[in-house]
């Protein structure tokens, strides 16, 4: 979780010495390779960030497996114990919306920092013998509140820390694979924890994480001014009315609102065979061990994509994949319907997982989409508004299983996904060929040192 490196003034992100869309550019016209991930990793700031959000994000997905068995001890109640996962999604859109005008308006850093410290109280409070049930989900509802805020943050200091070109797609790559990487080993470390030790003391580890995070990010990154400093609509008036503006203004936007859709409507139709893995096992009577499997296969299949892309593919061929990519992660929950067995459907949710390389493209056209001043806000509501719409889908799919089988509900969700993001695909292409707007002529006028108008490449 970055916050800036020095002093910046607002406006067009800077190019920081070591990357940034110029340094892509002169690379490309000196001949040589495009940046990999050890350019990005090369930089002090981008490490203490890395760091950072490996341990935060351990401690997210340890906090969320200890809670639920805790909740479950003191309860014996299953729904209690799922509604402590489903708290995990739910109040994004409460945080992305209502404090989303915090990313811009507060220094980068601040609100980084008190993130990760909020999180550690909310944690803190966990561990607290007695707490009850209620109060636990509350404080439950107020990490995933803050997740947002805090995603919006880091992703839009990521430019100023990398650039807004190349560096910046990679390093939100990387942010990608230490979240993927969270969920296949955090659920483990956190069974073994349980296994040796009280849901209390393994949610008191969690707020350890937290305060590591917060450590790390308050010496290991810079200061800079608000994004916001000096305009107006990003200072004035209270949280949540600067919240809910912005959000209407981005949105407003037809650019931006194809773009925020690409984001969000992949991950929502992925998720539907991912939420219903657990009844599906069962259907094979595989047991744990497949149940652990079928689990595991979609984040090896996105850790592996994102991995192979991001270090042997250039700029232009992973603006490329873009589209391709977006529609094909949709499409392995067609072959549910015949109702493969164990090791068919370990390679399906393997495939599905290779469509994050999608994303590459996204991030990219997204930041050039987006006021500078308004940058961190925009983060914010595409991470609040991907996690929220995944959150639905999962409970849709939850609820359309009690109705109709499981192989006519996941492969329902691949054909249905398939229309709704290629039409997206065509609002993007569309709005990339359309006036363009201040930003969009910005990015027309770097056209012959930095590519093609962004969403245009196919």
């Amino acid at each position: 979780m970055p916050s800036p490196s020095g002093p910046a003034p607002s406006g067009s992100t800077p190019a920081c010495p070591d990357g940034g869309p110029g340094a892509d550019a002169a690379a490309r016209a000196d001949g040589a390779r495009p940046p990999r991930y050890r350019a990005v990793l090369a930089v002090r700031e981008f490490r203490a960030v890395f760091a950072a959000h490996l341990l935060s994000s351990l401690g997210v997905v340890v906090c969320e497996l200890a809670l639920s068995v805790l909740v479950f001890r003191i309860t014996a109640s299953p729904l209690l114990g799922a509604l402590t996962l489903a708290l995990g999604l739910l109040p994004y859109a409460v945080g992305g919306t209502l404090l989303s005008a915090v990313a811009d308006r507060c220094a980068a850093r601040r609100v980084l920092v008190g993130c990760d410290l909020l999180c550690a109280l909310a944690a803190a409070g966990m561990v607290l013998p007695g707490t009850p049930v209620p109060v636990l989900l509350a404080l439950r509802c107020v990490l995933a509140a803050v997740a947002p805020v805090f995603a919006g943050t880091r992703a839009a200091t990521l430019g100023e820390i990398l650039g807004s070109g190349e560096r910046f797609a990679l390093g939100r790559s990387v942010i990608r694979l230490v979240n993927q990487g969270a969920q296949l080993t955090g659920f483990g470390a956190g069974g073994l924890l349980l296994a040796a030790a009280s849901p209390r003391a393994v949610l008191a580890l969690t707020a350890g994480c937290f305060l590591g995070s917060a450590l790390l990010l308050r010496l290991g990154t810079r200061a800079r001014p608000a994004r916001g400093t000096g305009r107006g609509a990003a200072r004035r008036g209270a949280l949540l009315g600067a919240s809910l503006g912005g959000v209407r203004r981005l949105l407003a936007d037809r650019r931006v609102r194809a773009l925020l859709l690409l984001s969000w409507l992949p991950p929502a139709f992925v998720v539907v065979p991912e939420a219903l893995l657990v009844p599906y096992a069962g259907l094979l009577g595989v047991g744990p061990a497949g149940t652990g499997l079928l689990l595991c296969a979609m984040p090896l299949g996105a850790v592996a994509a994102e991995s192979l892309v991001g270090a042997f593919l250039g700029p232009r061929a992973r603006a490329r994949l873009t589209f391709p990519m977006g529609v094909f992660a949709v499409l392995p929950s067609l072959g549910f319907a015949a109702r493969p067995s164990l090791g068919w459907a370990v390679l399906l949710l393997v495939l599905t997982g290779t469509g994050i390389s999608y994303t590459f493209g996204v991030d990219r056209w997204f930041v050039a989409a987006v006021p500078e001043e308004r940058l961190g806000q925009a983060m914010t509501v595409l991470q609040a508004g991907r996690m929220t719409v995944m959150g639905l889908a999962m409970g849709l799919a939850g609820a359309a299983a009690e109705w109709a089988p499981l192989r006519v509900v996941m492969p329902a969700a691949g054909a249905v996904g398939a229309v709704a993001v290629a039409a997206v695909i065509r609002e993007v292409r569309r709005t990339a060929r359309g006036p363009a707007g201040p930003v969009r002529r910005r990015v027309r006028a770097g056209r012959t040192a930095a590519g093609p108008v962004p969403g245009t490449e196919n």
